[in-house]
């Protein structure tokens, strides 16, 4: 993987970058449609690839579950396995494995938790981590790490950042791929600034090739995630990817970029998506509304994507409320293609240094208070 900077700039932390990885380059920042199992829920690799999706993320606890890392690997790898032809990042599986509560129990070594697909024990440590990924063979993969919940005491943070740095070094000297496969170290803290300050130290000093910072968005106010955003990013290095682990809000899109993020990803879009519930650039839309039941327009005028260009919010309500398989994939392209177009325009902003003015504009239009 390579990373260069191409534009940074000149009244916030937002720059124009330029990412490549052994299977293509893409412009950053970049959104990365959630893959979980090896698809993209409704999405063709051919429809992801049209709405200009370059980079897919896939998850490391749900592909060891079903259908395994070793029939991946038999296959050829999670591009062959999928027939996506882009870039792949795969997630470590903490966050999955740690958002399962009361069924798994953490120590030095790993996680030893219970399927919640049948209840079935298991264990992943950062060697089986790193093992699963170098066999899914994903462009860039992530160190193992515990997402600390929201909210932590002082104590637990600490202790879990200290854990996660050691885990972090056992993920170095486990990964055996390193020329086709980029290792990203993840930066965790909680909501303590001293600690967010800590991990990122602890983290960089290690020398990975690009950081995530996790363990926001996971039920803390907007305020303090940005706030605790702001207050981190400027400890990782300029010249590596900052990816922002699990956002994908158009506004935290912005409030991200604006800081100096380069990467996100998030199940949103596609989620709401199956819940009749889209992206427009005058608000959310809950098209699956009696409101809808006659109206023939577009679900955003201002939107070409393959959906606004060819059907109404009329016959996607429709679709939608009888449980008609295509209108949820109309709704999916509709907020990818949003969310990947707003990235496009985020980079072109960043070019012409007109950043704050486009964000200030998406907000008047959105309905958001900036």
């Amino acid at each position: 993987m390579q990373f260069e900077v191409l534009k940074q700039s000149s009244n916030t932390s937002a720059r124009l970058g330029l990412l490549k990885t052994p299977h293509n380059s893409f412009k950053t920042p970049v959104f990365m449609p959630v893959g979980t199992q090896a698809t993209v829920k409704t999405m063709t690799p051919d429809e992801l690839e049209q709405i200009g999706a370059k980079i897919i993320l896939s998850n490391t606890y749900h592909l060891y579950l079903r259908p395994g890392h070793e029939l991946v690997k038999e296959a050829g790898g999670l591009h062959k396995f999928m027939n996506w032809q882009g870039s792949i990042l795969t997630d470590s599986g903490g966050f999955q494995v740690f958002s399962l509560g009361d069924l798994r129990e953490i120590n030095e070594e790993g996680v030893t938790f219970r399927s919640h697909i049948d209840g079935s024990l298991h264990f992943i440590g950062p060697e089986t981590s790193i093992e699963i990924q170098n066999a899914l063979g994903a462009d860039i993969i992530m160190a193992f790490d515990e997402c600390i919940p929201y909210p932590a005491t002082y104590d637990y943070v600490l202790n879990s950042v200290e854990r996660t740095t050691r885990w972090a070094e056992r993920c170095q000297k486990a990964h055996n791929n390193p020329e086709r496969q980029t290792l990203f170290g993840i930066v965790q803290g909680g909501m303590y600034k001293d600690l967010r300050q800590k991990s990122a130290l602890d983290i960089t000093s290690l020398g990975f090739k690009g950081y995530a910072i996790g363990g926001l968005s996971v039920g803390e106010p907007k305020e303090l995630m940005y706030e605790i955003l702001e207050f981190t990013v400027p400890f990782l290095p300029n010249d590596k990817p900052r990816y922002l682990m699990g956002v994908g809000a158009p506004e935290d899109l912005f409030e991200g970029v604006i800081r100096g993020v380069d990467m996100f990803d998030c199940v949103l879009p596609t989620r709401i998506a199956r819940n009749g519930t889209v992206f427009t650039g005058n608000g959310k839309l809950v098209v699956r509304n009696a409101v809808y039941a006659r109206d023939f327009s577009p679900l955003d005028p201002h939107c070409d994507c393959y959906t606004c260009k060819n059907y109404t919010r009329a016959y996607i309500r429709h679709l939608i409320n009888t449980n008609e398989i295509l209108g949820i994939r109309l709704t999916t392209i509709h907020n990818l293609y949003f969310l990947i177009n707003l990235m496009k325009q985020i980079q072109a902003a960043i070019e012409g240094d007109y950043l704050l003015d486009l964000r200030d504009e998406f907000y008047i239009n959105y309905g958001i208070k900036s």
